[in-house]
């Protein structure tokens, strides 16, 4: 029986082969908008089910909440799932889209995938074991560690912000303008939160989201060596802007910019 790391990673991938299917048909693909304004597909609703049923077929007790499918089942196990992270990229052709999988046991983040199906890379990473990445199939896996050796302030530090163009609103803009005003503000051609997990960022703010944008990424940066969090401190995903930082200082001197 695969381990729940294994198991993640095997859902990440399996939704990731679906999305791809998708992403090479662009042009053939229905968008619909939700009622919060934003894109939802085919591909989405898709991708989600084929990872429910890799999750449902080994942890048939366990708990599932995703973002087009909702909540079901309950107890101390719950699968947190993001079948793609960044649609309005997805639907541009963009190929920084994410697909996420992340366990949650007793109310903390235990392990976490996240595939870049378009670049072929999955990242990965489990409390107290560290962070990785490799191929998309697996192969080739390396530990990865946030940059060390920076000096923990903001003048200088590299920072993405995500979302996004198109889907970056005058909104998100003013959300981050705090901090951007002291930090190097950088394009990033790899998801935000990923480049801070691998030294390419020195911080990465999301400016907004729910709890299944956060799960598998937090985890990752966290087990890289950097810090996680939101308004009200460094702890666990939740709804609302992400702050991730390559180390609790950086984060606390980040957290008082954008919020006082």
């Amino acid at each position: 029986m695969l381990n729940d790391l294994d198991l993640a990673r095997q859902a990440a991938q399996t939704g990731a082969a679906v999305a791809l299917r998708h992403f090479a048909a662009l042009a053939d693909l229905p968008r619909e908008r939700k009622p919060d304004g934003s894109v939802v597909t085919a591909a989405d609703r898709d991708t989600e089910a084929a990872i429910r049923e890799v999750l449902s077929a080994a942890r048939p007790a366990d708990a599932v909440l995703g973002e087009e499918g909702g909540a079901v089942g309950d107890g101390r196990r719950r699968w947190i799932v993001d079948p793609i992270d960044g649609t309005a990229q997805f639907v541009a052709g963009d190929d920084r889209w994410l697909v996420l999988v992340a366990l949650e046991v007793d109310g903390e983040i235990a392990v976490g995938a996240a595939a870049v199906p378009a670049q072929g890379t999955l990242w990965w990473a489990s409390r107290g074991g560290g962070a990785f990445r490799s191929a998309l199939d697996g192969t080739a896996p390396q530990r990865v560690t946030v940059a060390a050796g920076r000096p923990d302030v903001l003048d200088g530090a590299r920072l993405g912000v995500v979302p996004a163009p198109p889907n970056y609103l005058d909104t998100d803009r003013r959300i981050a303008a705090p901090l951007a005003a002291h930090a190097t503000t950088t394009e990033w051609d790899v998801h935000a939160p990923l480049m801070v997990a691998s030294g390419g960022l020195d911080l990465a703010v999301q400016t907004r989201g729910q709890v299944w944008d956060f799960a598998a990424t937090s985890l990752i940066v966290t087990e890289a060596g950097g810090a996680y969090g939101g308004v009200d401190g460094i702890r666990g995903p939740r709804a609302g802007t992400s702050l991730f930082a390559r180390s609790p200082q950086l984060w606390e001197r980040a957290h008082r910019a954008l919020w006082g």
